[in-house]
């Protein structure tokens, strides 16, 4: 058998030159060795695509900042009363002779001196002879912004600094507007303490019960259904109650946070560690206990960042709900006491339906309530969307 050799092969031609293998070049930071994009830039480009998705991302980002800077915003005094269910005054640029103007303005809402003829209450109508003109950036009532600077600048309201009712009044005079504004950072300080508090109890829990398994998770899963067995609203009127009346609002309102963060956690437990024993099985998983990886060390680097994805959408899909039932226990007066302010204690005064009849513009808290829950449940259809589009 003739032996051939590489060198005496007529068809390799030794004096062409030999061109080097290109190197791989390293992967872009953000990015997969295979040139395709990391997971957050893949989450971000499909959630831009929902249009619910990012009008409920404008409409978190403004609420948390209309919470965050409330006495700038509030173009009223917020505990000043003025004439009681005053209805809301109409912007108009028009002056009192009909003639059109740039400036715009209101015209205050004063007391006729006439009576009703039937339930002889007195009337009111506009005075078109002390017009209020409105602005941008003009001076009002003193407050610290982030309750350390000290100001009296707000973003809108009249300029001469005599009081707006864009919403009108309540019973006591007080504006509902400023109120709303104002009463945002009790309601929304309430639910996002409550949702991370049942978040990290709840992952925490899910998470070890369903990586660890064995007596652990059984007695985790009975805790998990004895809370969960419980008819939550009886039982919040009920906890509730044994805070007195003289309570300082402070006690209460953590008394009412500990409250819903009791009975809340116990769902996302029982998602997170359904989606733990799911991943236990998965082959990298098994992987990092072959080489003999630490139980923290696997939890969390390999688990959970996968369960975080599932975490989050659920985490803005409870703040809506959270908030709903503040403002319901606020509503029959168990969740926020006087001199704070929150939604669920501004809908009180529509406990009647001859209020709501003479004066429903008393119901104009119910606006805020529906724009935080629609925001937070378009930010998180969105997010799972994103998260999850199969």
């Amino acid at each position: 058998m003739t032996e051939v050799r590489v060198e005496d092969d007529p068809a390799l031609d030794k004096t062409a030159p030999r061109v080097a293998a290109p190197a791989s070049a390293p992967p872009a930071k953000g990015r997969l060795a295979q040139g395709g994009e990391s997971y957050r830039v893949l989450v971000w480009r499909r959630f831009r695509r929902s249009i619910s998705g990012m009008i409920g991302l404008v409409l978190v980002s403004a609420l948390l900042i209309m919470a965050l800077f409330a006495d700038f915003f509030a173009p009223v005094d917020p505990k000043a009363s003025n004439l009681a269910f005053s209805p809301p005054d109409a912007v108009s640029f028009f002056t009192a002779d009909g003639s059109f103007t740039l400036r715009p303005r209101v015209y205050p809402t004063i007391e006729t001196g006439e009576f009703d003829p039937v339930t002889f209450q007195p009337l009111t109508g506009p005075d078109y002879e002390n017009p209020i003109d409105l602005g941008f950036f003009v001076k009002g009532y003193p407050h610290n912004i982030l309750w350390l600077i000290p100001s009296d600048i707000h973003f809108f309201g009249a300029v001469d600094g005599r009081p707006v009712h864009f919403l009108g009044t309540d019973k006591l005079g007080r504006d509902i507007l400023s109120r709303g504004i104002v009463g945002s950072r009790i309601s929304l300080t309430i639910a996002l303490i409550v949702v991370s508090i049942t978040t990290i109890v709840g992952t925490t829990i899910g998470i070890t019960s369903g990586y660890l398994g064995g007596r652990l998770d059984a007695w985790l899963q009975r805790v998990v259904d004895v809370v969960l067995a419980f008819p939550q609203l009886p039982l919040y009127l009920a906890l509730t109650t044994l805070i007195p009346i003289t309570a300082p609002s402070n006690v209460f309102i953590a008394f009412v946070i500990a409250v819903l963060a009791a009975l809340g956690w116990a769902q996302l437990s029982r998602e997170v560690r359904g989606k733990t024993l799911a991943l236990a099985r998965i082959e990298y998983v098994r992987a990092a206990m072959a080489v003999g990886a630490g139980d923290g060390r696997i939890i969390f680097r390999h688990i959970l960042p996968n369960v975080l994805s599932h975490v989050i959408v659920a985490v803005t899909i409870a703040i809506p709900a959270v908030i709903l039932l503040e403002s319901f226990l606020g509503f029959l007066g168990f969740a926020v006491k006087p001199p704070l302010i929150s939604w669920g204690l501004m809908l009180q005064d529509t406990g009647t339906f001859s209020v709501i009849g003479s004066y429903p513009w008393i119901l104009s808290p119910v606006a805020f309530v529906l724009i935080a829950v629609f925001a937070f449940n378009a930010l998180g259809d969105g997010l799972r969307d994103a998260v999850d589009p199969y």
